[in-house]
């Protein structure tokens, strides 16, 4: 942020017009970049162009509204985004969610669904840019890395199963497995055929992406599949094909009518689409500001995401995203600013006026395998293993979505809030579990954990404890027992050292425990003390009137103060105590 303030003072923009128009950011293009861009864009535009309808068959939308979805979007997207290189449009993520949203309510494909899927987008929409425009784009955060690593992984093999029927040209039911067995087993010429095309280009698609990784294989088996379709008359011996496509650009118009019912049903989706596919772009911008050493910003992009999907609504079309493989073949074909991405959407608009004749004759199952191989790459066993390896309760947050959003497929969302639903279980009880320690002095001067390193205590008299957590109303309580505890266990305990250098914050339920446990301290003639305390964590005990009730006299500055003051005065004490027994 601070770099896009010199930026926006560089270029003499008032900040209120930098953050409303912030493609007045950009910087004038040398001739040299716009020839980079030009073919960036334009090898992204050729990619694109399938990509979209593929995505668009996956959300379960008429194939031409991907590429309505690939046109103002992308450009609004761009224009009002913080990331200049992130490619805005259709993605697979997005696709299946909006598919999953959508099955219980209508037929894939109708006239319902389809309405649905614009007041799905314009919804998304909306949620995004309030939360930009709030400046509330660290929420996106509430969705933590477990949730996503499982959430991925399920919907990756969801997407994939979705995708076997039309790569094979056979229905499968897991209703009746019997009977798709015997489909694929014997399977109609119209099949047969359908499975030649659909394993034809899965086999392209994985030797480009394994042996050619720098060749452009979806467009190359686009064009093969087109070529080979019209040559055998795929469509006319009964193979699926993407059929006639409108030409011409799409026209703005209001959503249609849908039920007041089905607007709430499309609500608590929306949220969970808003936030997963914020948290999808949020790695590519990631990605991007790393590589090119740029600032983004994350409100600004989801007010940028957020117009894109309103866009995309009032285009006729789905939800949209920023899409981490465009972003990054953008980057591979040497784009240097957001003129790439513009140069992709003429691609789009040129392909919509002339090329959808073409267009029609290619095959369902090459979008099929072009849905799949780029999906094999989402599903990441490692990282589930890692995840447990790390920590055991971040691995059962992303085990427990896996498994929740495959259970309730195809309403995705549902695996979502329950990934979010532990992870704050899982928070709560971390923070109600804080570590607290009995400490003593270690060889290096330092108090250290005395059960870890066998330590004595700092005095006979003397328990020193130290909790690593803030101290709130969660934590008070398992603080004050701990310390109860302690002093129980060695009767002789005249004086309690709290170590505070692990306490960064204290609210009001802390103080009033603090407080408490002093004049219960006192009332058995024990002392309280605290070291280390911190300037945020002094200042609210010093308005509560704690630094007066327990005495400036208790507190030390370092922890090595109080080890010095409380080891001399147990020696002292001790002396006493042995030169009393002596003259009994």
């Amino acid at each position: 942020m601070d770099a896009l303030r010199r930026y926006d003072t560089l270029l003499k923009l008032p900040p209120a017009l930098a953050r409303l128009l912030p493609f007045l950011r950009w910087p004038r293009p040398s001739a040299e970049a716009l020839r980079r861009d030009f073919w960036a864009g334009f090898s992204v535009g050729l990619v694109l162009i399938p990509q979209a309808l593929a995505y668009a068959t996956l959300a379960g939308m008429p194939p031409h509204t991907g590429l309505y979805a690939a046109l103002l979007p992308a450009v609004i997207g761009i224009l009002w985004g913080s990331s200049p290189l992130l490619a805005v449009g259709p993605v697979a993520l997005t696709s299946i969610l909006t598919f999953g949203t959508l099955s219980p309510m209508a037929a894939p494909g109708s006239a319902q669904w389809v309405a649905l899927a614009i007041w799905l987008a314009i919804y998304a929409g909306i949620i995004q840019f309030l939360l930009g425009a709030l400046r509330l784009g660290k929420v996106a955060y509430l969705v933590s890395q477990p949730v996503v690593t499982g959430f991925i992984n399920a919907a990756a093999l969801i997407i994939i199963l979705s995708q076997l029927p039309q790569l094979l040209g056979v229905r499968l039911s897991a209703a009746d497995p019997a009977a798709s067995l015997a489909r694929l087993l014997s399977p109609s010429p119209a099949a047969w055929m359908t499975m030649v095309f659909g394993a034809g280009a899965l086999l392209l698609l994985l030797a480009f992406k394994r042996f050619l990784p720098r060749w452009p294989g979806i467009l190359v088996v686009t064009i093969a599949g087109i070529a080979a379709s019209r040559l055998v008359d795929y469509g006319g011996h009964g193979g699926a094909i993407v059929g006639a496509l409108p030409s011409g650009l799409p026209g703005l118009s209001m959503p249609p009518a849908i039920a007041w019912e089905s607007h709430q049903m499309l609500w608590p989706a929306a949220l969970i689409l808003a936030v997963i596919s914020f948290t999808e772009a949020m790695s590519s911008c990631r990605v991007l500001a790393r590589r090119q050493n740029t600032p983004w910003d994350e409100n600004q992009e989801l007010i940028g995401q957020g117009l894109a999907k309103v866009a995309s609504g009032f285009s006729g079309a789905f939800p949209v995203s920023g899409s981490f493989s465009r972003t990054a073949l953008n980057l591979y074909a040497g784009a240097t600013s957001a003129w790439a991405s513009l140069i992709a959407v003429a691609c789009v608009v040129l392909a919509l006026l002339f090329l959808t004749g073409l267009v029609s004759y290619l095959p369902l199952s090459v979008l099929a395998a072009m849905i799949m191989v780029p999906v094999f790459s989402l599903i990441d066993v490692g990282a589930l293993r890692r995840l447990f390896r790390v920590s055991r309760d971040d691995g059962m947050v992303a085990l427990v979505t896996f498994a929740v959003t495959l259970a309730f497929a195809p309403r995705l969302h549902v695996g979502v809030f329950a990934g979010i639903a532990l992870t704050m279980v899982s928070f709560l009880y971390r923070r109600t579990h804080p570590r607290i320690v009995e400490v003593g002095r270690h060889a290096d001067g330092t108090l250290r954990d005395r059960s870890r390193f066998a330590l004595p205590p700092l005095s006979p008299d003397v328990v020193a404890v130290r909790m690593d957590s803030a101290l709130n109303f969660l934590t008070a309580a398992s603080l004050e027992r701990a310390i109860n505890a302690a002093c129980a266990a060695r009767p002789q305990t005249r004086r309690v050292l709290l170590s505070a250098s692990g306490i960064n914050d204290i609210d009001a339920s802390g103080a009033d425990m603090l407080a408490a446990l002093h004049e219960n301290l006192r009332g058995k003639g024990m002392e309280l003390h605290l070291s280390a305390v911190k300037k945020q964590v002094w200042d609210v005990l010093e308005r509560a009137g704690m630094i007066e009730a327990i005495g400036t006299g208790h507190f030390f500055a370092t922890d090595r103060e109080a080890m010095a003051a409380l080891q001399d005065g147990g020696a002292a004490q001790n002396a006493r105590l042995d030169a009393l027994s002596e003259g009994e």
